[in-house]
């Protein structure tokens, strides 16, 4: 066995670098997700091809319209998370939305009734994101956890606080 004597400046400054270096760059430290993977088992999705269908009454409001849920899961609650999806703003700082609700399609919660709570997402963004607007897909990266609450637009299954915002890209 070969012990190095290494010197403690550069065991500092090597960890003090380490620290410095984005974590996007030092690994995909997130998982994942889909937003089917965020239904208990069993559940389904409404079919891509009929979200825009779903007929609704235009003089109630679109919340009153929203599905019953079945249920959450847990299974990443605390962990660090990437979900893909939609911006429904909530609340803006100057001219970027500081919180909102991640859809998984199109007018969801606007021009459609909300999916059911466990197909909604509450996210919290420190640093205002500015957005394109409804119609821009984004990634949002960060804690993620089940967390019932209710809007005027929807009750929400999940939230995550966003450590990073980004355009979709496929």
């Amino acid at each position: 066995m070969v012990i190095r004597n290494v010197p403690r400046r550069t065991v500092l400054t090597g960890m003090a670098a380490a620290a410095l270096v984005p974590s996007a760059v030092r690994a995909e430290d997130y998982i994942d997700l889909t937003w089917e993977e965020l239904l208990p088992d069993g559940q389904t999705t409404v079919p891509n091809a009929l979200r825009g269908l779903l007929p609704h009454d235009e003089t109630a409001p679109l919340s009153s319209q929203q599905p019953a849920s079945t249920g959450v899961r847990g299974d990443w609650n605390g962990l660090v998370v990437r979900l893909p999806g939609f911006i429904v703003p909530i609340d803006y700082s100057g001219s970027g939305v500081t919180a909102f609700i991640l859809v998984p399609y199109v007018g969801a919660c606007v021009h459609v009734p909300p999916p059911p709570a466990n197909q909604l997402v509450f996210v919290t963004a420190p640093t205002p994101y500015e957005s394109n607007g409804l119609f821009e897909p984004v990634y949002v990266t960060g804690m993620f956890g089940v967390s019932s609450m209710s809007t005027q637009l929807a009750e929400i299954g999940y939230a995550l606080s966003a450590d990073e915002i980004e355009p979709y890209r496929s």
